[in-house]
């Protein structure tokens, strides 16, 4: 049946108000519906993205069940592997550009020295940088965000999302531990309590916490905020499974309920049925763990506990019937998947990838699904670079300035820009299919579709190490092959071995010819010459 609509009659005469909610009111979705539920949480004159999540308390309840889950759930601890797997890899690799090869090898090598020992790297002295990467995006998912603090004495400390809180007795433009210039939004402080601090307890008083400005005095960053906004008035980060916290409950019960299920139609029981004029006594013996319940009678009730070969007495008059239905039901495998894609969807991780299992799919099917969840990878690779790793390499090469006197003579001659310039070369997933892969590599480069450094660029590889290894590598094969080619034909005049046959060089330019010389030629039939 078609929706009714209303029209204005011709002729009516309304005022601008009228007009203007007329306009409004074009819009279906402005107006309530029985068809749509109901959600709270909604302002009729608009509201930041920090309104959502105003009450402190529901805030931080959402981080601890998303911990909860990441600790307790079958599916969500692989869930998250699969995520940080794909998003950090064996790590992200950063190439110093400051124009100065030789300055540009001893900051790779400084870089790379600090970076893998935790006693510099982490100021408790646990985690090389690349555990503070995994483990700092891993808390992004599941607590909202996480925060990483540049020390003074060179090492990074790691704060969790519950310790940055607003004390109770504050006035100012604080937002779940951050201050905000009312003008801009711009970050001014962090607040951020003590270690043993419990999120069930509350911060009264400013005293308690550690304010810690978000900037320098020459506005270089003091606090790295890893999150992942999704408003622009948005604060601090929420967990990655909010929106889908009924569904990880219900999964849950569903697969407990299966298993339940599973271990009581393995079980072998005797029923024992008995008329209500049977007189016979019957054994006491348990077979099974007992509780003992009240009835709303008064009289009390005996329960046993389901187990193998247990025995079930009925009541007097009572006859029992066994039930054992299909376990695992038709309708359960689609259920299961159906909540597997939703909870995958979340965190872009396909069903394939989150089950490590492509028996449902075919060679197309995995490669399609793969390249689609790469976008979402590399987005979170990027914002990872932005809001980490860049701020972490800049404070470092800070540090090594103001401790070296000739790495400060070095950026004063090359200036800032060039001194801090650099690239990260983000981790890459492997060929799926090599040779059709590699193979298109060679034709876009046979074709001049893409160059030799976009290629590497593309798997990770940096073109001029590649290209620098490629030929010292060449060089050495062919200068072993002209020795090994001497030795042979001294020893053996006639054998003639050509170096090129040791070293096997494919398509190697063939020996150097030297052109002919010019000869004259008498024309038999005239008296002239001819060259």
């Amino acid at each position: 049946m078609a929706r009714r609509r209303t029209f204005s009659p011709p002729g009516a005469i309304y005022s601008i108000a009228d007009a203007w909610e007329g306009i409004r009111n074009d819009y279906a979705a402005a107006k309530s519906s029985r068809f749509r539920r109901r959600r709270t949480g909604i302002s009729a004159s608009g509201s930041g993205g920090d309104y959502h999540y105003r009450n402190e308390g529901d805030w931080l309840r959402m981080m601890e069940y998303a911990r909860d889950f990441a600790r307790n759930d079958i599916i969500i601890g692989p869930l998250l592997d699969r995520c940080v797997d794909n998003v950090v890899q064996g790590g992200f690799r950063v190439e110093a550009r400051t124009g100065d090869a030789g300055l540009d090898v001893d900051l790779a090598a400084r870089w790379a020295a600090w970076g893998n020992d935790p006693a510099r790297c982490d100021v408790s002295g646990e985690s090389t940088f690349h555990e503070i990467e995994r483990l700092a995006f891993r808390s992004m998912l599941v607590d909202g965000d996480v925060f990483v603090l540049p020390r003074l004495d060179g090492g990074l400390q790691p704060i969790e999302a519950h310790r940055v809180r607003t004390p109770k007795n504050t006035t100012r433009n604080v937002v779940h531990g951050v201050l905000l210039d009312k003008a801009t939004r711009k970050r001014l402080q962090y607040w951020i309590t003590k270690e043993d601090v419990s999120p069930a307890d509350s911060v009264t008083k400013v005293a308690d916490v550690e304010t810690i400005p978000a900037r320098d005095e020459q506005g270089r960053l003091q606090v790295y905020h890893v999150y992942n906004p999704k408003r622009f008035s948005q604060t601090r980060g929420v967990t990655a499974f909010h929106p889908i916290f009924d569904h990880l409950g219900m999964f849950e019960d569903v697969q407990f309920a299966r298993l339940v299920q599973a271990q009581i139609v393995a079980c072998f029981a005797i029923l024992r049925m008995r008329d209500i004029d049977v007189t016979t006594a019957l054994s006491d013996t348990p077979h099974g763990a007992q509780e003992t319940e009240t009835r709303s009678d008064g009289t009390m009730r005996t329960i046993e506990g389901v187990a193998p070969g247990m025995e079930v007495t009925g009541e007097p008059g009572e006859r029992l019937e066994g039930f054992s239905p299909n376990v695992p039901n038709p309708e359960f495998f689609p259920h299961v998947k159906l909540i597997l894609q939703m909870l995958g969807a979340n965190l872009g991780v396909p069903l394939i990838l989150l089950l490590l299992d492509a028996s449902e799919t075919n060679f197309s099917g995995w490669r399609g699904a793969l390249d689609q969840a790469k976008l979402g990878f590399q987005r979170n690779q990027r914002s990872l670079v932005a809001r980490l790793h860049t701020p972490t390499y800049q404070w470092k090469l800070r540090q090594w300035r103001a401790a070296d006197p000739g790495l400060a003579r070095m950026s004063a001659k090359l200036g800032d820009e060039a001194f801090f310039g650099h690239d990260w070369h983000l981790p890459v997933w492997p060929y799926i299919e090599p040779w059709k892969d590699a193979n298109a590599d060679a034709l876009r480069l046979d074709k001049n579709l893409i160059s030799p450094r976009r290629v590497q660029a593309e798997r990770g590889r940096e073109w001029d190490i590649v290209a620098g290894e490629i030929i010292a590598d060449k060089a050495m094969l062919v200068r072993l092959a002209l020795a090994e080619a001497e030795a042979i034909n001294g020893e053996f005049p006639d054998a003639e071995v050509d170096w090129r046959e040791l070293a096997n060089m494919v398509g190697a330019a063939p020996p150097r010819q030297e052109p002919e010389p010019m000869v004259e030629e008498t024309s038999a039939n005239a008296g002239g010459t001819a060259t």
